[in-house]
């Protein structure tokens, strides 16, 4: 009989010690050492657990290795199309992490019954750890997916699961979730950093190994990261993360990872009663409505998230404080950046913000780290100073540095674009991209070169009678 023994585990990074500790002593992670028992085996007895699968090839040269074609595989929802680079890579493993609720099993009972639609006749496997058939036919029936190629597993044992895989021989194999799942000769619990590892790889080997497409869904924790450890995301090909905006309505789906496609892109879903829908038009939810005339305090600008422009509006709120410290918060924002800003404002603007609270915020609870955006959040927070509003048919792009100039940004062609599309008329720009326009975006063009001049060019057409 094999003789066990007791271990103390970091959740975060795998450091292991005989001996309980509050802090792990590799990464400094607090109360993450839980225990577990493992089974000691002696140095001469082989290797200490066996493998559900195998992979492995015969030394080739690098000239007669076989070449990757990369035939995609298009799930026919675009949003999330745009983040794999144009669709599903055969052999591909993605790891799908969210907190509880945001909508994992519903995007992926989704996406299996557009590819089912799609690949006619190809088996799609459906493993659920945390669910009934019931529970999980009962979505599938209420988000109106009907295939006879989707087949339904409620099973924890890696084991098994690995048998109906090599049964059914799908080819994909969603896993919901990969902390529910257990290695049958691991000890420890289900979740723990050995099972998570061990159960990943052992999947990562057999879709290589039968080129099927694998997603593993997984939790986060409370702060926001992947629960687990770290080594999951090195593991997989792809990481995508799904977190939520503007109160819970808007879905946000992010790539942290991407071996077969760009990790700057950004899809967008909407949670309904048929489950998700894509956004097409996602500046409606970043951008407030104007049309209730304008107020002081309120500046639109032009993000880009990957390729994709997207219309922001940063408010600004300054208010005289009865404290001696005065407060500076920014949501959406670096707040290291905003004091930049404001400091700069002080300085070359000559405003007296001293004995007032300033509060920065970018509308829609979207949350962005683009310097594209300065201009329109200094000009919020000196409209919102002097109580001027900013003309609503006007959108601020600039980057604001230390000497209050204001510098070019990046793309200004397509943020343009986005901008005239909305309905904007005239757009202050820095000076120096105005002559390196090729065409014309289709609105008025107004380059500034400091902070002085953009605020002598935005607040002098506010005081114009109308």
């Amino acid at each position: 009989m094999a003789r066990l023994k007791t271990l103390y585990r970091c959740q975060e990074c795998g450091y292991s010690a005989p001996k309980p500790m509050g802090q792990c002593p590799d990464c400094s992670a607090w109360n993450t050492m839980i225990e577990e028992v493992v089974e000691a085996r002696p140095a001469a007895s082989g290797p200490a657990l066996r493998r559900l699968t195998e992979f492995s090839s015969e030394v080739v040269a690098l000239k007669d290795a076989p070449q990757d074609v990369e035939a995609r595989t298009a799930t026919g929802i675009g949003e999330f199309d745009r983040l794999l680079g144009g669709g599903l890579v055969p052999g591909q493993v993605c790891l799908l992490a969210g907190p509880p609720g945001i909508g994992k099993s519903t995007l992926m009972l989704q996406v299996g019954g557009s590819l089912a639609a799609a690949r006619s006749g190809e088996p799609i496997l459906y493993v659920s750890g945390e669910e009934s058939l019931r529970q999980v036919s009962a979505r599938a029936k209420r988000l109106a997916v009907r295939s006879d190629s989707i087949h339904l597993l409620a099973e924890t044992d890696l084991g098994k699961i690995l048998a109906v895989v090599a049964k059914v021989k799908p080819w994909l194999i969603v896993l919901d979730s990969v902390q529910t799942v257990f290695h049958p000769e691991l000890t420890s619990s289900p979740g723990t950093v050995a099972q998570v590892r061990e159960c990943a790889a052992e999947l990562l080997r057999a879709a290589k190994l039968s080129e099927a497409v694998v997603f593993l869904l997984g939790h986060v924790t409370k702060e926001g990261s992947l629960a687990g450890p770290k080594v999951l995301e090195h593991i997989v090909d792809t990481v995508l993360y799904f977190d939520t905006e503007r109160h819970d309505l808007l879905r946000v789906l992010r790539a942290q990872k991407n071996r077969f496609g760009p990790t700057d892109e950004l899809g967008l879903f909407e949670m309904g009663e048929k489950g998700l829908s894509e956004v097409g038009d996602a500046s409606r939810f970043f951008l407030e409505d104007r049309a209730g005339g304008p107020a002081a305090g309120r500046a639109p600008s032009v993000t880009l998230e990957g390729s994709r422009p997207l219309l922001v509006e940063v408010q600004a709120l300054v208010v005289y404080t009865k404290y001696p410290l005065p407060r500076r918060m920014a949501t959406g924002l670096d707040l290291n950046r905003v004091l930049v800003l404001l400091a700069s404002m002080e300085k070359h603007l000559r405003l007296r913000i001293e004995d007032r609270d300033v509060f920065v915020s970018l509308a829609g609870g979207l949350r962005i780290k683009d310097p594209a955006v300065d201009l329109a959040a200094c000009l919020a927070v000196v409209s919102s100073a002097r109580e001027v509003p900013i003309p609503p048919d006007w959108i601020m792009l600039g980057e604001v540095g230390l000497l209050g100039d204001v510098g070019r940004v990046p793309h200004i062609e397509a943020r343009l674009k986005e901008a005239a599309k909305a309905g904007f008329k005239r757009a202050l720009v820095p000076a120096r991209c105005v002559k390196e326009l090729s065409r014309k975006p289709g609105l008025e063009l107004v380059g500034v070169a400091d902070l002085e001049s953009a605020a002598a060019a935005v607040f002098s057409e506010s005081r114009k009678p109308s």
